[in-house]
């Protein structure tokens, strides 16, 4: 069976892809049993045939920028077709790390789903909607997914981008759940196999760099507060008066970026020369490199064990 891991970016979390690809082999027993592939945006070129275009997302107007953090995301709907609707592939958000084998996700018995994701949330109300940074898929059985075509009808007010990220529109009876250790949200133990930096203001290789990406519309209860943020939008711009990335309250999620950053570098999986260049276009901490000098080589895991069971 064919497997592949796909990470999709953009320019933005470009270095984040990257140990991310390198922490899947890393941490991989066998890891020439799978392929890696960077979905890039710029390989797309649908997406930025809609920039300054307004689209639906969560009931209201936003307008689609390319430069925006997270304008990677629609193409989580590409691997089904990437893999020309054949064998297993896993989905990830490039500030996805490994800390566990990737072979146990796309091996795992799926009991009849198509595609698998952890609950986004526990919250009464949202226990249905699907985690899709990372998705284990069956691609044989989502030739339904075609996403450029969704992608357009986000703009023609046919499908709203939130729901369209959550698979609300997608048959339940395909759908299944995977533990949340597979997409451990900010929190990492020894359960953890896919430790996700998802808070956006935290990630560790970004603090303080000035905020570039498009806050969650929380306000649509509060319309003073809506009209008020976005006249801050149109006077001050996207992401004016948004402060800066702060430093993550778990030195331990910083120890493990920058140490499997370090690896990057001694191993030429990522060039010093490219970490440079991200630092001078602001998409990487000012003091990268220092952080690389001084956070502690990460221990290297027996892979020869078998890994622990998952409650």
């Amino acid at each position: 069976m064919k497997k592949c891991v796909f990470i999709h970016t953009n320019e933005r979390q470009l270095l984040g892809a990257l140990v991310s690809e390198y922490s899947l082999r890393r941490n991989s027993r066998q890891p020439d049993q799978f392929d890696i592939r960077i979905l890039h945006t710029r390989d797309f070129p649908y997406l930025y045939e809609q920039e300054g275009k307004s689209f639906l997302r969560g009931g209201t107007q936003r307008v689609w920028r390319m430069d925006d953090l997270q304008s990677f995301t629609p193409l989580r709907f590409q691997p089904p077709q990437q893999m020309q609707w054949q064998g297993r592939a896993v989905l990830m958000d490039p500030d996805i790390f490994a800390v566990g084998d990737i072979n146990e996700l796309l091996n795992r018995d799926m009991r009849g789903a198509a595609v698998m994701g952890r609950h986004r949330s526990d919250k009464p109300g949202k226990a249905q909607r699907v985690a899709t940074s990372v998705m284990l898929l069956d691609c044989s059985r989502l030739q339904h997914w075609k996403p450029e075509a969704e992608f357009q009808q986000l703009f023609s007010a046919e499908r709203d981008y939130k729901q369209w990220m959550v698979l609300a529109h997608e048959d339940p009876a395909l759908i299944g759940w995977l533990e949340p250790c597979w997409n451990d949200f900010d929190h990492l133990d020894e359960h953890t196999r896919l430790l996700h930096n998802t808070k956006r203001r935290t990630q560790p290789w970004k603090t303080g760099l000035r905020v570039d990406f498009t806050p969650a519309d929380k306000f649509r209860k509060r319309p003073l507060l809506a009209s008020v943020n976005r006249l801050r939008a149109r006077v001050f711009g996207e992401y004016g008066l948004l402060g800066r990335y702060a430093q993550h309250p778990d030195l331990r999620q910083q120890h493990l970026f920058f140490g499997l950053l370090r690896e990057c570098l001694e191993s030429g999986h990522v060039s010093e020369a490219l970490v440079r260049e991200e630092i001078e276009r602001q998409h990487v901490r000012a003091d990268a490199l220092e952080v690389v000098d001084r956070t502690p080589e990460l221990a290297h895991r027996d892979l020869n064990t078998e890994p622990s069971s998952i409650s």
